[in-house]
């Protein structure tokens, strides 16, 4: 049982005993740093229940508190807030207890029910952009938060290997590729595809031009255009198995996963399972039939199936067009149920998918649980906003979409002209300035991203986000560097030893004990949150009071030989738990900077 539990189940057997009164719960929250305590008891709720001066009913409390908790040495009142002070000894005996332990702060698998989360989710016509890495590091991070609060998780993504889209890269590379692969331009898989897609609209568009200057209307050309009606007739030899086709969608698909695989691993984001559309797409029907037999869905006289959901606040939602092909929402619908079949311990899932498909996922959801599947109870939207950029900061393709490896490489040369100029890199080899630039730029890129709550639009600055001061990831990044610096000059003697828990505290190190207690509380509700954001402003809030701490005492230079190794390892700790958090974020910390 925690201090807070403690505490809780004391005020209420305070409020029973002093008043006679059953309190249904307590509200604690931390000291404010303006007045003296730690863990604050708010008295005005209570005052439903027991009539009264607040400013008395503190003191009384206060008073049985001190007698009855061992842990409390002592107690202020400021209207209705009662501070108490926790002993010094006890943050030391917790300092004992997790000095040495590694992982703290995640848990171990609480139980057999796993979640799958999905993120990525990209089309097999062009490169990876600045809005899917937010989707990426988002998806990535959460799955590793999930899972350090004790979730068994799978990584996935559905990849949109098929359709219309795709079919035009294909056309526009037997068109005018003349044979070009990946090796012979010396382009990225995923690149080369990209600019076929390009190709197309390019031509698709001058041929519509030609044929509205000739006087066909403008909407009749665009449905007519020879070159589309080559790409549908290529989607329909697709479907039907057309071995040529199948061959080229095979082969142009390989140089995309390839090239989507490097900008992964460039990102440091990874995956258990892979879903393709193509496996997909005819999924779902089936279930719309047993829906229909169980009144879930109805027919409509044009043999269209549908959903109402009127009652629900919702609307009327098609699951099955007329011809009898499959909507997405369909093949939604039977993915979600196939990974339960394929993963029978999935008992819920996360969407990483931006916030113009809320709509969406609210009928999904509805749908599935209304099918009567209990993991339906079980699912969530990460909902996320758009990632902008100030113009003229970043060079885009076209001037419209900002693609993800020009961004990466540019964040790691931003991070070199900055880290050049700090001047501390004498010793370095180029490789390991590299390294070095690529992991600040890289951390400055997630952080920037990950410490905005999910929900709220970015507008992503790559100086601003590279700068070693403030709430950026290069001063976290720099300040555990800075605490290994201290280690490396640190003694070993006495390292292993227990903190004698007698040793009266500066206010400093009391503060960052509160903060390492703090932790695995700050992973389970970045978990029950889905939000990597708490992880980020947790770790920020840590590093300053680090930073304080480092200012106001002195750590190596401590004349007191059991404060100074104390001091070592509370420093220790803290790098620990940066190096964690920071992991959690998909973050690497380095050890000189």
């Amino acid at each position: 049982m925690s201090l807070q539990d403690v505490i809780q189940e004391q005020v209420k057997a305070g409020l029973q005993e002093l008043y006679e009164v059953e309190l249904p719960s307590v509200e604690l929250q931390p000291t404010r740093k303006d007045f003296e305590g730690d863990i604050t008891v708010v008295i005005f709720p209570m005052l439903r229940y027991v009539k009264g001066n607040p400013e008395k009913i503190g003191q009384q409390l206060g008073t049985f508190l001190q007698e009855k908790v061992a842990e409390v040495s002592g107690f202020n009142v400021i209207k209705g807030f009662l501070n108490l002070v926790i002993s010094d000894a006890y943050y030391l005996k917790f300092f004992n207890k997790v000095r040495a332990q590694k992982g703290y702060g995640k848990v171990a698998q609480k139980d057999n029910n796993a979640v799958m989360v999905e993120y990525s989710s990209p089309n097999t016509n062009k490169p990876l952009h600045l809005g899917h890495i937010r989707n990426n590091l988002l998806g990535h991070s959460v799955s590793l938060i999930l899972e350090a609060a004790g979730k068994k998780v799978y990584k996935t993504q559905i990849i949109n290997d098929r359709g219309i889209h795709i079919c035009k890269s294909m056309l526009a590379w037997k068109r005018f590729g003349n044979g070009e692969t990946p090796e012979s331009t010396g382009l990225k898989g995923d690149k080369l595809v990209g600019n076929y897609y390009v190709a197309f609209d390019k031509a698709y568009k001058q041929e519509v031009a030609e044929m509205v200057a000739a006087g066909t209307p403008k909407e009749k050309a665009e449905k007519e255009a020879s070159l589309l009606q080559e790409a549908q007739e290529m989607l329909r030899k697709w479907e039907a198995g057309d071995p040529e086709v199948v061959q080229l969608w095979k082969t142009m698909n390989g140089w995309v996963y390839e090239g989507f695989e490097e900008t992964y691993k460039s990102l440091g984001v990874s995956f258990d399972t892979l879903y393709y559309e193509s496996d997909t797409y005819l999924l779902g029907k089936d279930v719309v039939e047993q829906g229909l037999e169980q009144g879930v869905f109805y027919r409509k006289d044009d043999g269209s199936v549908w959903i109402d959901l009127t009652e629900e606040g919702l609307d009327e939602k098609i699951v099955l067009r007329s011809d009898g092909t499959a909507v997405y929402m369909t093949q939604d619908i039977g993915t979600a149920i196939q990974r339960v079949k394929d993963f029978p311990d999935i008992n819920g899932m996360v969407y990483t998918v931006g916030n113009e498909q809320d709509y969406h996922f609210k009928v999904l959801f509805l749908i599935l649980k209304k099918l009567g599947f209990d993991w339906a109870d079980h699912l969530y939207h990460l909902s996320y906003g758009m990632v902008d950029l100030p113009s003229g900061k970043m060079k885009s393709r076209e001037g419209t979409v900002v693609d993800a490896d020009d961004l990466v490489l540019e964040m790691s040369e931003t991070a070199g002209a900055i880290a050049s100029e700090l001047g501390k890199l004498e010793d370095y080899s180029e490789a390991e300035k590299q390294q070095l630039y690529h992991m600040i730029g890289l951390g400055a890129l997630k952080y920037y991203i990950l410490k905005v709550d999910p929900k709220k639009r970015i507008l992503f600055d790559p100086e601003e986000s590279v700068d070693f001061q403030g709430n950026t990831g290069p001063f976290i990044q720099y300040t555990y560097a800075r605490i290994q610096s201290i280690l490396r000059k640190a003694p070993e003697e006495g390292m292993q030893q227990d903190v004698a828990t007698d040793l009266e505290l500066h206010p400093k190190e009391k503060e960052l004990l509160k903060w390492l207690e703090g932790f695995p509380e700050a992973v389970q509700q970045a978990a029950e949150n889905y939000s990597p954001a708490l992880i980020a402003n947790y770790t920020y809030e840590l590093v300053k009071e680090f930073n304080s701490f480092y200012q106001q005492v002195s750590i190596l230079g401590e004349a007191d030989e059991n404060i100074k190794i104390f001091r070592i390892q509370l420093a220790d700790k803290v790098a620990q738990v940066i190096q964690t958090a920071f992991g959690l974020l998909g973050i690497d910390v380095p050890e000189r900077m």
